[in-house]
């Protein structure tokens, strides 16, 4: 009776937790961005999210006509970041970087970073660790 009681229970869990909703799901880097269209450009930071399982970097690029075009970066984990040397304030609005990443295979606005500049030179690493980006930004050259 106990062993027909704990499937009975089981299987409403898994009911449950099906009908909750679609999960969120950690992808691949291959499944969402294009490792031979690198990009790179300079912009300023609106927002940064701190939230897993990816910190996201919001930033308006200058476009030739002078609007701005709205870009979201796909960093590492904020562990990651953080042991990095990151942190909440290192990237606040109004901070002037640079970029070096790869676009978004679906042609949106969005590119997983590879590094961040700061206008004084200082250079932070954004990928994450086995994220299947490749290891140099030029196509031909990844390994």
């Amino acid at each position: 009776m106990r062993t027909h009681f704990a499937v009975v229970l089981g299987g409403m869990g898994l009911l449950l937790a099906a009908s909750a909703g679609p999960a969120l799901a950690h992808h691949a880097f291959a499944a969402e961005f294009d490792s031979s269209k690198p990009v790179t450009f300079k912009g300023t930071v609106t927002k940064v999210e701190w939230v897993n399982p990816h910190v996201w970097i919001h930033v308006d690029v200058k476009r030739p006509d002078g609007s701005a075009e709205p870009w979201a970066i796909e960093g590492g984990t904020p562990n990651v970041l953080f042991r990095r040397g990151f942190n909440k304030q290192s990237l606040i609005a109004g901070t002037e970087i640079s970029i070096d990443g790869y676009r978004a295979k679906d042609g949106t606005r969005r590119a997983n970073g590879r590094d961040l500049t700061f206008a004084d030179g200082r250079k932070l690493f954004l990928g994450s660790s086995g994220t299947g980006a490749p290891y140099e930004l030029q196509p031909g050259s990844q390994k």
